[in-house]
């Protein structure tokens, strides 16, 4: 990611999480990102990690991979459930004029029960978007036209 920082920290057995570049620079970019994406970003608890409404450790429960037909490029979701202890709500994001959808796994946290996401960012990109997910075990990154997301319960 340009502006987030997510690392591995041996003698903390953990991640280090740090938005706070991404903030500071997010109201230059905001004027640049599509409105889906920029009420996404700028959500006043995206990063406030003590916010019911931080992406921070939700747990990744579905993707549906875009298809693109004829008309052009396709739609894609990703839904993450409520961290029990932190939300109230799960997360559905959905991805409009999907042009790149990749998921970048490795195994390599076993202690934990779920996938969780670290952290988000939301950059300008000439197709729209780019939406880089940093996962525990895996990145997901999406470029796309725009982006809706939803707090939603989930079963």
């Amino acid at each position: 990611m340009k502006y987030v920082k997510v690392d591995w920290d041996p003698e903390l057995h953990g991640f280090r999480t740090d938005a706070r570049d991404y903030v500071a620079a997010l109201p230059e970019l905001k004027d640049e990102l599509p409105e889906g994406a920029r009420a996404f970003a700028a959500d006043a608890g995206h990063y406030d990690y003590a916010s019911d409404r931080c992406v921070k450790d939700l747990e990744l429960a579905d993707i549906t991979l875009p298809t693109t037909t004829m008309a052009g490029p396709g739609t894609a979701v990703v839904a993450y459930r409520p961290n029990r202890w932190k939300h109230t709500a799960g997360l559905r994001v959905e991805y409009t004029g999907v042009t790149h959808f990749s998921v970048d796994y490795e195994a390599s946290i076993d202690w934990m029960e779920a996938i969780t996401v670290l952290l988000d960012e939301v950059l300008p990109h000439e197709d729209g978007i780019e939406h880089r997910t940093e996962l525990t075990d895996a990145t997901i990154t999406v470029r796309c036209a725009d982006l809706t997301a939803t707090w939603v319960s989930l079963p």
